[in-house]
Parts: C-alpha cells; sequence; structure tokens
C-alpha cells in the first residue's frame, strides 16, 4: 500500500469560492433570502454587511456572552446598534439582541480555563453562539444563518464551517458558508471600521482572552 493511501493529504476547502457559487444561484433565481448573521462586534459585521446586503434581507444576531466583563458588553452591543443605523446599505439591515447569559459562557468553559487562545474552549464557544443562531433562525423561519467571526485571521475558519454544516443538519436549516477574511475581506472591515470611527477592541471577549491581552501588552 502506498504512502500516499495510508496518509491521504486533506484537501483545503475554498469556501469564499462556496459562497460566491451559492450567491449566483440566488441572483440567477432572482431572490431575496432571509439571512440570520451571527456577529460578534460591529467592526467585523461591516465588510460582511457591504458584501452579502446586495443578495439577502439581513438581521444581525448580537449574541456573545462569552464577553466580560459587561460593560464591556454594553459597549459592544451598543456599537454594533449604532452602525447598523448609520451603515447605508442596498437593503435594510434588522437588529435582535441575545441574552447576556455570561454563567453559561462560564459553565462551558469549566476545566479548560488554561487552554491557549485558538484551541477546545474556543471551538465550543463557536458551536455554543452558533447553535443559538441557528434555532432562532429555524424558530423564526430564515433561509439561512451565518456568521461574523471568519473574517477575523485568528478565528479558525475550517472549525466554523464545520460546526455550521452540523447544525444545519441538525436543525434543517441552511449555512451559508464563508471565509469572510478572504478578497480582502479583513483589510476593508478595518478600512470601514476606521471611515465610521469603530470602536475596535484589543482582546476577543472574554476573561481568558482579556488576560492573555493583558500579559502581552506587560511584556
Amino acid at each position: 500500500m502506498s504512502m500516499e493511501k495510508n496518509n491521504p493529504q486533506k484537501i483545503k476547502v475554498n469556501y469564499q469560492k462556496i459562497l460566491e457559487e451559492e450567491i449566483k444561484n440566488i441572483t440567477r433565481e432572482n431572490k431575496l433570502p432571509k439571512l440570520l448573521i451571527h456577529s460578534c462586534c460591529a467592526p467585523c459585521s461591516s465588510y460582511v454587511l457591504e458584501y452579502l446586503s446586495k443578495y439577502f434581507k439581513i438581521t444581525i444576531f448580537y449574541y456573545n456572552p462569552n464577553i466580560h466583563p459587561e460593560k464591556e458588553y454594553r459597549i459592544r452591543v451598543q456599537e454594533q446598534k449604532d452602525f447598523i443605523d448609520k451603515f447605508k446599505v442596498e437593503n435594510k439591515v434588522e437588529f435582535l439582541e441575545g441574552n447576556y447569559e455570561i454563567d453559561r459562557f462560564f459553565n462551558m468553559a469549566k476545566g479548560m480555563e488554561d487552554l491557549e487562545e485558538g484551541g477546545e474552549r474556543c471551538f465550543k464557544c463557536y458551536r455554543m453562539r452558533l447553535e443559538e443562531t441557528a434555532k432562532l433562525a429555524k424558530e423564526r423561519g430564515f433561509d439561512y444563518f451565518t456568521t461574523t467571526l471568519s473574517i477575523s485571521p485568528y478565528k479558525n475558519a475550517e472549525k466554523l464551517n464545520s460546526i455550521g454544516r452540523e447544525l444545519e443538519e441538525k436543525y434543517g436549516i441552511k449555512y451559508l458558508y464563508s471565509d469572510f477574511k478572504k478578497k480582502n475581506g479583513y483589510k476593508r472591515s478595518i478600512e470601514l471600521s476606521n471611515e465610521y470611527g469603530l470602536y475596535r477592541q484589543d482582546y476577543c471577549g472574554c476573561v481568558y482572552s482579556k488576560v492573555k491581552s493583558e500579559e502581552r501588552r506587560n511584556n
């Protein structure tokens, strides 16, 4: 048996190409599907809204119980609402705020407090937020759900899309595959953040990322 068969190379999926094909199909059918987007913050939502609002009727769902402290959460959610009000797009964007369930996040993270960022604790946090989005999308009759998280170069797009695919099967609601950092998406989000004077935080959101950010600043 050859080494190739023993150790098959994992094929890297081009999620941007999948998204573009889905948009082509939507455009061809002359539809305006309803899309529920989980957003982690206003800066990350900026390019995503600019990109997708021509093709979807979008509702932003702000569900981030990981954010610590609550004062920071309140700043970020208000920034998201203000940005949606200011940002002029082809099809009006709606807004929904989820519950601030910090205890749910801490219960989820139990036993993983000392893990490095970008590992299993983060993956479970992705799932918690995406699952809440999928459930709401199903309940409210949306055609698709997705998240802005893949725009960040620090977030694992492969894992996010894998979770999205699992939740699509579980809840029977289509997941919109994405890797929004592609095609200069992350760069464009920074440009829009500067243009609109958006608050850009220096840590992901949870208390563990906040501690790591402070350690980096002090070293």
